[in-house]
């Protein structure tokens, strides 16, 4: 029997789901469950420094807007939970005011998390060896793009970074020396959009 695995990813356009997941623990829970496999809510809590109560609450939140799922366990006890998917998205252009309220707040929750993560890398880099301090760290590049072209330049991002998507659930397919490493993707205009340039022998 082979076993199942999750989805690759979930798009979510309920802004009720959008609120539930909007959350920096049930965040990072999610993100511990797709890193690292099916955990019980006890081995959760030890990962993350909570307690187990608070841990299994969050779980069944998650549960109920389908982020997550129990499994069956090794030995019969508790059993545990597993991601639904490896990627969460949802879409940022819409006009209905819940749902983009609903955006603000989890883009907001997830800025947070990115912030913390940094700070944390930040405190221990010292420690790291150097070809991964030379590696890894910060930078910023500034483009002249339309709208289209910052989303083709989105999706062909996106699209290398697929190519790494077995070694999330197949441990053997990662190589030697691998580690897992989290990329932020930040796309943020600047300004005020130009206006369109006038066609061919308009003007005064």
């Amino acid at each position: 029997m082979t076993e199942e695995v999750p989805r690759r990813l979930i798009k979510v356009t309920d802004p009720r789901a959008l609120r539930a997941y909007a959350h920096p623990l049930r965040m990072r829970l999610i993100g511990l469950l797709r890193g690292e496999g099916p955990m019980t809510a006890t081995q959760a809590a030890a990962r993350l420094d909570d307690n187990v109560p608070n841990c299994s609450f969050h779980l069944r939140q998650l549960a109920k807007y389908g982020f997550a799922e129990r499994v069956p366990g090794a030995d019969g006890r508790e059993r545990p939970w597993r991601a639904t998917t490896q990627y969460t998205s949802w879409d940022d252009d819409s006009d209905d005011p819940v749902m983009r309220a609903a955006t603000d707040q989890i883009n907001s929750v997830m800025l947070g998390l990115y912030l913390q993560r940094a700070q944390d890398y930040l405190a221990i880099r010292a420690d790291e060896p150097v070809e991964w301090r030379v590696a890894a760290g910060f930078g910023d590049t500034l483009l002249h793009v339309t709208a289209a072209e910052l989303r083709e330049v989105m999706e062909k991002i996106d699209a290398l970074l697929a190519r790494y998507d077995e070694r999330i659930a197949d441990p053997a397919k990662r190589p030697p020396g691998s580690r897992p490493v989290t990329l932020v993707q930040m796309a943020l205009p600047r300004g005020i959009a130009a206006p369109p340039a006038p066609a061919s022998g308009d003007g005064p």
